[in-house]
């Protein structure tokens, strides 16, 4: 574990001696109410850049609970952008992954810090790893485009830019495309049959 857990147990007792239940109820509240406070602020200052407040904002909302995936998972993020400290932020966004492995967010803030470590190769595995467990998500699709992942050119003793690189390449992909759509119907058919 990474930090020690600040709420109470709820698969414990509901209450502790002395405790009545709509209290313990209340408190339970309180806390859910301080954890989603700190991380909505964190997140808000992480999206306008400042790092420092989104890290200070979304320590907290570990504090308050550390089993929650997008807490840990944007505390990584934070943690890498403001200090850096590429090994506890990846430890976090992987902590965020082994407890909820469908949601395409989580899989584009441990990509954001393996780039930020300058490490491209686990973060090309990871937003890949994350298509097969979020059904291709376009959020992770259109990450992996922002990278610049493309296919070699059609001619390669010509630049990319050239007009037959451009239109076979074209051609290539309305191709291959056409291919998955023909694959597509008759694997369909195969079923019906």
């Amino acid at each position: 574990m990474l930090f020690k857990p600040f709420l109470p147990n709820y698969n414990a007792s509901p209450y502790s001696p002395g405790m009545t239940e709509g209290t313990w109820r209340k408190a339970v509240h309180m806390i859910q109410t301080e954890l989603m406070g700190e991380f909505k602020t964190g997140l808000a200052a992480l999206r306008e850049g400042h790092v420092k407040s989104a890290l200070v904002h979304l320590r907290k909302a570990v504090e308050y609970d550390n089993a929650n995936p997008f807490c840990l998972s944007y505390y990584g993020l934070a943690l890498a952008k403001a200090e850096h400290d590429w090994a506890t932020a990846e430890d976090c966004c992987l902590a965020a992954l082994r407890l909820e492995r469908n949601q395409a967010h989580l899989y584009l803030n441990l990509g954001e810090v393996y780039r930020r470590a300058g490490e491209l190769d686990n973060a090309l595995a990871t937003l890949y790893n994350g298509l097969q467990y979020t059904r291709w998500d376009p959020l992770l699709v259109r990450a992996l485009e922002e990278l610049g992942i493309r296919r070699q050119p059609v001619l390669s003793f010509l630049d990319r830019k050239h007009f037959l690189n451009r239109h076979l390449g074209d051609l290539r992909h309305r191709l291959d495309h056409r291919q998955d759509r023909l694959s597509a119907l008759e694997k369909l058919r195969m079923a019906r049959g």
